[in-house]
Formats: C-alpha cells, structure tokens, sequence
C-alpha cells in the first residue's frame, strides 16, 4: 500500500530533496493558483494573469514554460498574445509554450511564426537545466 503525506504549499519557498522551490501566485481566471520556479527554471500553466509583484521573482530565468490555449482572448488562459508578451517581458532565455489547443497551428507553423526564443511544446518533450 503506497505511504504518502500531504503538505499545504503556501506563497513561502519551500525545498523538496534539495532543491528550492519558489512559488509564482498567477490567476487562472479570479482562482489564485500557483506557478513554481525551480533554479533557472520556472513552470506557469492554467494562468491568465501574473500580479506585477510576482515578475521580480521570474528575474534572470534560462526557461520558461507558459500556456497559451489559442489566439484572442480567453477568459482563463494566455492566449497565445498575450504569452509572447509576458515571455517577453519575462526575458527567459527558452520559453516552451504548452497547453495549446487544437486552434492554434502545427508545430512547424507555430515555431516559424513565433519570435526567437519562444517555441511550442511538444509531447516527450525533455528539457535540460
């Protein structure tokens, strides 16, 4: 019978084996719900809004991974717009845009129309640190 103990994860960094984690409190529509950066690393997914107080903790990120659902707006996630304007903003040296619909391009469309540095996610996807 497997053994596991849960913890409440707050807006505090916490350590798991190690390695820091650093909460991001983004918005999935009016629910707070919580991106994490791991090192260089940050994941933000199922978000539509990052608070500006959060932005200085995604200060000097190698990786990005974001969602983006489809273009135009969308009531609870990055559309692909507004994606390419925070990873801008952000200034990770890779983001990886994941969550995408089935409304946004194939891959190798997506990638050639995307700004350098951003490019769509993919299934099997492995990224280094």
């Amino acid at each position: 019978v497997p053994d596991y103990h849960l913890e409440t994860i707050d807006e505090r960094p916490f350590s798991i084996k190690g390695v820091e984690i650093v909460p991001i409190r983004v918005f999935h529509y009016k629910l707070p719900v919580l991106g994490f950066r791991f090192g260089r690393l940050a994941y933000i997914t199922d978000a539509n809004r990052i608070p500006e107080e959060e932005f200085e903790k995604l200060k000097g990120l190698e990786i990005l991974v974001l969602n983006t659902v489809r273009r135009g707006h969308h009531i609870s996630h990055f559309s692909l717009e507004e994606a390419i304007e925070v990873a801008q903003r952000i200034g990770a040296k890779r983001t990886f845009l994941t969550h995408l619909s089935h409304q946004l391009p194939r891959y190798e469309e997506l990638l050639a129309e995307l700004p350098e540095g951003i490019e769509p996610a993919y299934d099997g996807l492995e990224i280094e640190f």
